[in-house]
């Protein structure tokens, strides 16, 4: 057998990473060292700044920079994290209406321009609503986790000390990407019907928009194929001893290269439109390594 290996890992504490984190699904020949986290995503800035974690789970947007700015992770085609995102966009109904494509010209806040849930909900606003993604401000709270990547003139940055959430029931804001959480007060779902949009979206798209996916230290990968094999065998097993996920294109936690790889490119078309990366990347060059070393377990 070969040498076991140490990995300083990163996942958050979801569902379907309970049973690996917890022990209940276990390798005998990798340990994970994992780095406790209430929310994984602050520690993505480390990942891709300061190679802190030889592996770990990563938004797909930062993954995308990453790769153009030369980091060394390779990607392999495990969901940690993916969900609809027709529901995280909000607006104060207390100043009145206000509908997708009344979003021209308007003033929409964002945790940061690089935030993949902010990618993905620009892409369906653009390709749903007609809304031109340029004639917005978009309003940001925080760097690019990729310390290479600059804005476009279309950002800017809210002053110090705002909270996003204050800023939009103050009027500063006209709609705000908030993330996962519920209607609160004056605060509305700009798409009512989001769950049955976002159920469309996802059969008409080949699945569930992706977040986060799961990633290796380039050298890692090099030197031990062994655990990349490993690694994607525990990843796979501990959803699976989660209870009630959902199956099909409703899956937000699809593995395996042909399962994933639609709502990859997807993802690319619309960070190459957004401005997020330069060039055109594609899956099949991103799961380039994970296909030679998986592969039909990793199909």
């Amino acid at each position: 057998m070969s040498e076991p290996v140490t990995l300083h890992s990163l996942l958050g504490n979801h569902p379907n990473t309970k049973a690996l984190k917890s022990g209940a699904v276990s390798s005998p020949l990798v340990n994970f060292d994992y780095f406790e986290v209430k929310v994984a995503n602050t520690q993505f800035k480390a990942i891709v700044r300061d190679l802190k974690y030889d592996f770990g789970e990563l938004a797909i947007v930062t993954f995308l920079q990453a790769k153009i700015f030369g980091k060394p992770y390779v990607l392999l085609p495990a969901t940690i994290v993916g969900r609809n995102q027709h529901h995280t966009i909000f607006y104060n109904s207390a100043k009145g209406p206000l509908t997708s494509r009344d979003l021209n010209g308007k003033r929409v806040g964002v945790r940061a321009y690089t935030q993949t849930t902010g990618a993905w909900v620009r892409g369906f606003l653009a390709e749903d609503y007609g809304v031109d993604l340029d004639s917005i401000v978009w309003v940001t709270f925080e760097d690019p986790h990729v310390a290479e990547y600059k804005d476009p003139p279309i950002v800017e940055r809210a002053p110090e000390g705002k909270i996003i959430k204050q800023m939009l029931l103050d009027g500063e804001l006209d709609a705000a990407i908030l993330g996962d959480v519920a209607e609160e007060g004056p605060l509305k779902h700009l798409i009512p019907d989001h769950e049955a949009q976002g159920k469309k979206w996802a059969s008409r798209h080949g699945g569930v928009p992706i977040n986060h996916l799961a990633i290796l230290r380039e050298d890692i990968v090099k030197a031990r194929p062994d655990v990349v094999r490993e690694v994607y065998r525990v990843l796979k097993e501990s959803p699976a001893a989660a209870k009630e996920l959902a199956t099909g294109a409703e899956d937000p936690l699809r593995f395996g290269i042909g399962a994933v790889s639609q709502s990859l490119d997807q993802i690319i078309a619309y960070a190459l439109d957004q401005g997020l990366i330069p060039r055109k990347l594609s899956a099949e060059e991103l799961f380039a390594d994970a296909a030679r070393i998986l592969g039909a377990a990793g199909a």
